[in-house]
């Protein structure tokens, strides 16, 4: 009895998240990807008391627009901003925010 062979195109399988990496690079869709992923996780990064209070958040060219509803909070946010930098940059991608514009 003669049993097939995989076809060569099986012989090697890749990691879903590998993949999906090589994807994302062979496309350059990496750090739409990775600002996409910010806004969506925001609360998650930084708490639910902030996000509560963002009214809007978008990333262009490494620099993270934040509007807030809070005059005290931009200010904390502000004076924090090298730290928030550092949070993102730790557990989105490094380089992904160099800048935030508070409104």
């Amino acid at each position: 009895m003669h049993v097939p062979q995989p076809h060569s195109r099986f012989t090697k399988a890749t990691p879903m998240k590998e993949a999906f990496e090589a994807f994302l690079q062979a496309y350059r869709l990496k750090n739409k990807y990775n600002e996409t992923y910010l806004v969506a996780y925001w609360e998650k990064l930084m708490g639910s008391s902030i996000a509560n209070h963002t009214q809007r958040i978008y990333v262009n060219n490494k620099v993270l627009y934040l509007k807030l509803d809070s005059a005290p909070l931009r200010q904390e946010l502000f004076m924090a901003q090298t730290k928030i930098i550092e949070i993102i940059n730790n557990e989105v991608e490094k380089g992904v925010v160099e800048k935030i514009v508070f409104s």
